[in-house]
């Protein structure tokens, strides 16, 4: 699937076309709306997210479009009590109908947080709506990703290859995956298709199979040296891990000798931190220590950081099942929300939010962008979130949208705008730069360094400061309290 190759106009969920129609019926279809993507908590109880999935959502505004077979499949949809479920007159408007909306987005890599808009979205109210599901898929798994990534990375220290193609949900989901866990920080997968769709590095050398495909280990591994001289790490618990040691070992030597290096073994099974100890001493003892030692098996941030707190030397990871299953939280429970309206032609956006019985579900009023304030050692002090056509407090106040006690006060520091544009008039803008994995990649890294070390920690993060304008705050509480009047 290269770029525009995947057709997004039917990847979205039925009431999307229903109230698209209701839209056009009534005569609203046109009336334009502003809509923003955001989550409500951190995954992983951590302290911070890793904004992913942009790239995709710039491919998905390029190829959207109802073709011929798409009308003709809406048009055989029946009605629960009979008839077609949508009129011919609304189909062949959706066959001629273009994009003109506006997205604007934090760039993929942005550190992120709970309530602040990841995605803006403002047009024509039917084709926000339309666009909603198929966004939401491209950001929400994607970021989930990418954080988890970036635990494992921060657990780690050192290289983490992504081996979770085989444990993955199905095609699709492990070439996101594979490209979210790079920008998250991984420095390879083993998804050859993902390296050549995303640019990405790939990694890899044997299995066990390799191993048992020879009436002996010694001469699987000196066969795998010498077809490999220069990509050679030997697997080494397909029998015995203390005989495939001293295997690995005698082949290293052997190496040695003819000018060649074994760059590591792996180990897959067992106690890994007895093992990963046991095995440096023995390469140290044979003169190896050049040769890296490769931890895998159902690792996660908490396993790698538990081995090396007990001192193991190790010098890469391979993660699969628990980084691209998202294993211990499957999804991120990213929402999409209405946030104004206007008619067509009006230069003033009326503010609209969402009022429930449960305060963590108020939704937040107006056209959002967030500020970041940087302080004077260059680390993050706090976001605030804000209505682009309202005037910001001189202050720089920021209220908690759950707590009004919760306030701080950030206009002493520098700042910058996060929201930059994606798509213009129904076309992505989203220079090569910005859809670049390893680019991406790179402002994880800065983003994270900018963090305090409170806010990284695996349990019970410190948590990182956003709100609300001051007056963004009080337009939305009176708002709020008008709607539950009615």
């Amino acid at each position: 699937m290269t770029r525009n190759e995947l057709k997004y106009a039917l990847l979205t969920d039925l009431y999307q076309l229903t109230m698209a129609q209701g839209y056009w019926e009534s005569g609203k279809g046109d009336e334009e709306a502003c809509f923003f993507m955001y989550f409500r908590d951190n995954p992983f109880n951590g302290g911070f997210a890793v904004s992913c999935g942009q790239a995709q959502l710039a491919e998905m505004i390029d190829g959207f479009r109802f073709e011929d077979a798409d009308i003709e499949y809406l048009a055989s949809l029946n009605a629960p009590l009979g008839g077609p479920l949508f009129e011919k007159e609304f189909l062949e408007y959706l066959r001629g109908m273009r994009l003109t909306v506006d997205i604007d987005a934090v760039r993929e890599g942005t550190i992120v947080f709970p309530m602040e808009p990841l995605v803006r979205v403002s047009g024509p109210i039917m084709q926000c709506q339309l666009l909603e599901t198929a966004l939401l898929c491209c950001i929400n798994f994607q970021t989930l990703i990418a954080t988890k990534a970036a635990r494992v990375c921060l657990a780690a220290e050192t290289p983490v290859a992504e081996f979770g193609l085989r444990r993955a949900q199905g095609a699709g989901g492990s070439l996101w995956a594979s490209r979210a866990a790079v920008v998250g920080g991984c420095s390879s997968t083993s998804n050859v298709m993902a390296g050549k769709m995303y640019d990405i590095p790939v990694s890899g050398t044997h299995a066990h199979s390799w191993v048992m495909s020879f009436d002996d280990e010694l001469e699987a591994f000196r066969a795998y040296a010498k077809i490999f001289p220069n990509n050679c790490v030997l697997l080494v618990d397909t029998y015995d891990v203390k005989r495939g040691i001293e295997n690995a070992i005698t082949v290293g030597l052997e190496m040695r000798e003819r000018g060649e290096r074994l760059i590591g073994i792996r180990i897959d099974s067992g106690d890994l931190e007895w093992l990963a100890k046991y095995a440096r001493e023995r390469l140290d003892e044979a003169g190896l220590t050049d040769c890296g030692i490769v931890l895998s098996n159902d690792l996660d941030e908490y396993s790698i950081a538990s081995i090396k707190a007990s001192g193991a030397k190790v010098n890469s990871w391979g993660v699969g099942t628990k980084l691209a299953c998202a294993y211990d939280q499957p999804s991120l429970g990213g929402v999409y929300k209405l946030c104004a309206t206007r008619m067509p032609g009006e230069e003033r956006w009326t503010g609209r939010m969402k009022v429930s019985e449960s305060t963590a579900k108020l939704t937040i009023p107006g056209v959002l962008d967030i500020r970041r304030y940087i302080d004077e050692n260059g680390k993050l002090a706090g976001d605030m979130v804000f209505d682009v056509n309202e005037a910001v407090n001189e202050h720089g106040v920021i209220v908690d949208p759950a707590d009004v006690l919760r306030r701080k006060t950030l206009g002493e520091h520098e700042f910058e705008t996060l929201l930059i544009p994606l798509a213009r008039n129904g076309e992505s803008v989203l220079s090569d730069e910005d859809r670049n994995a390893m680019a991406a990649q790179k402002r994880v890294k800065a983003g994270l360094e900018q963090l305090d070390e409170s806010q990284k920690r695996q349990l019970n993060p410190h948590s990182y400061p956003v709100g609300l304008e001051q007056g963004l705050w009080d337009r939305r509480a009176k708002l709020a309290t008008e709607l539950r009047g009615r």
